[in-house]
Parts: structure tokens; C-alpha cells; sequence
């Protein structure tokens, strides 16, 4: 900078921070005292909590004007009640440029320790991180904290932070900024025990009285220790028999997972599209997913002749390569690259979609499906992904 008889004036950079119970006008009357001066906003953050008031401003300044503006501020602050702390020190304006490269670092726990921040920190640091802004996304159901970093590597870091998040009993996603975090997504689904509370097939053994049979196998493919698609076969083989009706009786037993609904509206209202992958039956998901408004859905289809069920399936089953291949499908057909898809399951048929997705979700999964996810939720409440989307609390109350 130049003073006006054309030689280099040194520039120095200040400081305020404001503190105290908050009121309205005390951001007015902050920048109504700085008015007069020759100063320049470089940066500001406020925030409230429980009716405490912390602002902080970055001015850029003459160091003439350094003792004028300490000495209005210490008047406006007794004015209003508030601290006004003040720090001005010569600066090179190169370095506040602004920083390239960020990660957004999403924290969610219905019980949020200290330890886990401290953890999460030291694993930033490890990584050559510098958090450059905290602020808090939601508080209920659950509390979630975005964490913005800079100076990290995404995969280092998604990984690190993944093992912390398991050991601490907390769920953590590692997203990169930028614009393209506000581009459209498509959100695919696995629909038992995810969108929906009960696993269908659970439902139709009940009927036929073979539940505890098919619970068993049930368990044995989600934990990856059988094929799915000859478990399902075996399944559904159980089901000879059934009059074609009960499809139309379990759905009146299926019951949305809680937020399942939320999820869906907020996606929906924010433009995202949303697909349903499911290793269970069409006839019974489908008048689910009409009620939804979902885009999408891909399902296995029961043979039916004479009004009853066969015990075969009829077309190509939908198992875990199934999955992954509708997913792609569906990207395809909305021009949305695989990096802004998000895949959500809880059980090994999942894990080539989840593998596949720019961000991989473990929806109150098993051990092998949380280990293979960049992110989890362990809590039972679907709409919290939209939180490790970035979608604050108040946004999915708007919507």
C-alpha cells in the first residue's frame, strides 16, 4: 500500500473478537465504529450458543488507525456489554489467501465425548491437517459437528479417521469441498432392514410358518458366509405354497425405518434423486417406493402360477453384483458421474454398490460392512445421512 507521497506504508492485519450475552445490534454497532476508518474486511465468523455471542473479525489497517480503533472499540463494547479483545500485527496479505483443497470431516454421536474431538484432532495433525473451522450441523436427533480441514490427503485421512471413529464408537465421513459437494446426487437404497424396519422375506416365512428357518439363513448371507443368490433360492423355496395375497398382506406390516421419510422428502426437495436396490421382492416394495416418489427400484420377482407362489424366482436375482450394476445404471441415466452417487446398506449383498460409490454408507451394519464403508451411522435414524451429506439440521426442517 502507498501513502500519498508515493512510498510503501507497512499494512498490518487486526484482530476482534467480541464475547459476551448476546442482544441485537451488537454486530451493527461492531461495524458501525469501524465505519470511519480506512480498514478492509478480510474475514468474519459469529456464532451463538446457549445466548453467547463469539464474533471474530480480520481487518486489514494502516497502523495509524491501530490506536484510534482500540480506543473506539473499548468504548462500544462498554456501551453494549460485551468484551472486545484486540490484536493488530504487521501482515503480508499473500498469506490470507484462501485455501485450496478442503475436506469437510462430518462427526455424528447421540453422546459426544471430548475424547473423540481430541482423537479426531491428533488424526488430522497426523496427517498434516490444520482445521480451519468447527461448527455444528445438528443436535438432534443426534449431534453432528463439521469439521473443515485443509492440507490433508482425502483417502489417508478417510481411512485414519475410520478406524478412529470404530475405536471411539462414533460415525465420521470425510467428503472433499469445493463446488461439486452441492452437486446433484443420486442416494441408492438396499430397502430391508435399511429403508424399512424388517427384512420382507422374514414377513412372507412367517406366513408360511417357516420364519425361524429363514432367519437363519438370512443371518448366515448378511454375514457373507453364504452366496446370496442360492440363499435366497433356499428361501424362497420355503415359500411354496403361499396364495398369492400375502404380498398384498405384508405390506401393510412394513414399518419405515425412523427419518426414513425425512430422508427422502429433504433429497427430494434439494433435487437429488433417490433409487431403491433390493434383494427382496418387487410386488411388496414397489407401492412402497410409489408412495415415496422414488426415481428408481430394482428388485427380485417371485413366480406366481395358479394364484400362489412356486418357491422359484422369475428373472435375473438381484445380489450384490446386481446392486452395483443398477446403481451404475441409474447414474447412467442421469449423467451423474459415480463420485456424486451415495450408496446406503447394512448387509453383505451391499458391498459392491458401497464399494463402487463415491461415498459409501453402513447403515447399523454388520462388522464386515462397516470395515469395507468410508462412513457409517450407527445411530437408528436414517435421515442422519443427510448430515454427513453437509445438510445442516435447519435445512431439513425447511425442506
Amino acid at each position: 500500500m502507498e501513502s500519498k507521497n508515493g512510498v510503501s506504508e507497512q499494512q498490518f492485519t487486526g484482530l476482534i473478537l467480541v464475547s459476551g450475552v448476546d442482544s441485537p445490534g451488537i454486530t451493527e454497532a461492531l461495524f458501525e465504529t469501524l465505519s470511519p476508518f480506512a480498514v478492509t474486511i478480510l474475514d468474519i465468523q459469529q456464532v451463538v450458543i446457549r445466548g453467547r455471542l463469539i464474533l471474530t473479525v480480520l481487518i486489514s489497517l494502516s497502523p495509524a488507525h491501530a490506536k484510534s480503533i482500540e480506543a473506539d472499540l473499548e468504548e462500544c463494547a462498554a456501551k453494549l456489554g460485551v468484551d472486545i479483545a484486540t490484536s493488530f500485527e504487521s501482515s503480508d496479505q499473500s498469506s490470507i489467501a484462501a485455501k485450496k483443497s478442503l475436506l469437510h470431516v462430518v462427526v455424528l454421536s447421540q453422546s459426544l465425548k471430548p475424547q473423540a474431538i481430541n482423537a479426531i484432532a491428533a488424526v488430522i495433525a497426523q496427517d498434516g491437517g490444520n482445521i480451519e473451522r468447527i461448527n455444528r450441523t445438528a443436535s438432534y436427533p443426534v449431534t453432528a459437528v463439521e469439521l473443515t480441514v485443509s492440507g490433508a490427503d482425502l483417502a489417508t485421512l478417510r481411512s485414519a479417521l475410520a478406524t478412529t471413529g470404530s475405536e471411539l464408537g462414533v460415525d465420521i465421513a470425510v467428503s472433499l469441498g469445493g463446488l461439486m459437494r452441492f452437486a446433484t446426487k443420486l442416494v441408492v437404497m438396499d430397502v430391508d432392514s435399511t429403508l424399512i424396519k424388517q427384512e420382507v422375506i422374514e414377513l412372507l416365512g412367517a406366513k408360511a410358518g417357516v420364519q425361524s428357518k429363514i432367519a437363519e439363513i438370512t443371518e448366515a448371507a448378511m454375514r457373507g458366509e453364504l452366496d446370496f443368490e442360492a440363499s435366497l433360492r433356499a428361501r424362497v423355496a420355503l415359500l411354496k405354497g403361499l396364495p398369492e395375497s400375502v404380498l398384498v398382506d405384508v405390506q401393510s406390516e412394513i414399518t419405515l425405518t425412523p427419518g426414513a421419510r425425512t430422508l427422502v422428502r429433504t433429497l427430494k426437495k434439494l433435487g437429488h434423486h433417490i433409487a431403491l436396490v433390493s434383494g427382496g421382492f418387487e410386488p411388496v416394495i414397489a407401492p412402497l417406493a410409489s408412495e415415496l416418489g422414488i426415481d428408481h427400484m430394482r428388485a427380485n420377482n417371485l413366480e406366481i402360477a395358479d394364484g400362489k407362489l412356486t418357491g422359484a424366482l422369475v428373472g435375473p436375482v438381484i445380489d450384490r453384483a446386481g446392486k452395483a450394476t443398477a446403481l451404475r445404471d441409474f447414474a447412467a441415466e442421469h449423467n451423474i458421474d459415480l463420485e456424486q452417487t451415495i450408496a446406503i446398506g447394512d448387509g453383505a449383498n451391499d458391498l459392491d454398490m458401497i464399494a463402487i460409490a463415491g461415498m459409501g454408507i453402513a447403515f447399523n451394519a454388520k462388522p464386515a460392512v462397516k470395515a469395507a464403508a468410508d462412513s457409517s451411522v450407527s445411530a437408528p435414524y436414517l435421515d442422519s445421512v443427510l448430515y454427513l451429506m453437509g445438510i445442516s439440521r435447519e435445512e431439513v426442517e425447511e425442506a
